[in-house]
């Protein structure tokens, strides 16, 4: 592969991510969120549910802020793989977060892996998975309580 095409689709796949951050950050627009994946692209968030196709996702993540107050999506350290058309790469999350319940403060963190195929409208999700690594209390911090429940 040329390098410079490497450089680009993997830029692109960062961009790509950062929209999806920018997506859930906005009160988890569902709209935005589902148009960058893939029409029969999977969202895999562990516990939190699983979608199968942009409908489903657009419909999860449409009763979304009414659980989440709060969240800002920071995205770190990627490993993009590109191989023509498809790509995987997988990031770390740090993400302070408020629920709804009783305007609770959490710390998350989490890995992504994910699987991105590139489209006529540009690189897009075929695949996004969560692995939590952490969800604890503010006021407890993971030293002390490393999950709990929202």
């Amino acid at each position: 592969m040329d390098k410079v095409q490497w450089l680009y689709d993997v830029e692109n796949i960062k961009q790509l991510k950062y929209e999806y951050c920018a997506q859930c950050d906005d009160s988890y627009n569902p709209k935005g969120i589902a148009n960058l994946f893939t029409e029969d692209g999977v969202w895999d968030g562990g516990d939190f549910g699983l979608c199968e196709g942009r409908d489903a996702i657009e419909s999860f993540f449409s009763s979304t802020p009414d659980l989440v107050e709060f969240a800002i999506h920071s995205v770190t350290n990627p490993i993009i793989q590109v191989d023509g058309d498809t790509a995987t790469g997988s990031w770390k999350l740090w993400q302070p977060m408020v629920y709804r319940n009783g305007s609770k403060a959490f710390w998350y963190a989490a890995e992504y892996n994910e699987v991105y195929v590139r489209t006529p409208d540009g690189w897009r999700f075929k695949s996004l998975k969560l692995e939590a690594k952490i969800h604890s209390p503010y006021d407890d911090g993971f030293g002390k309580t490393r999950f709990a429940e929202a």
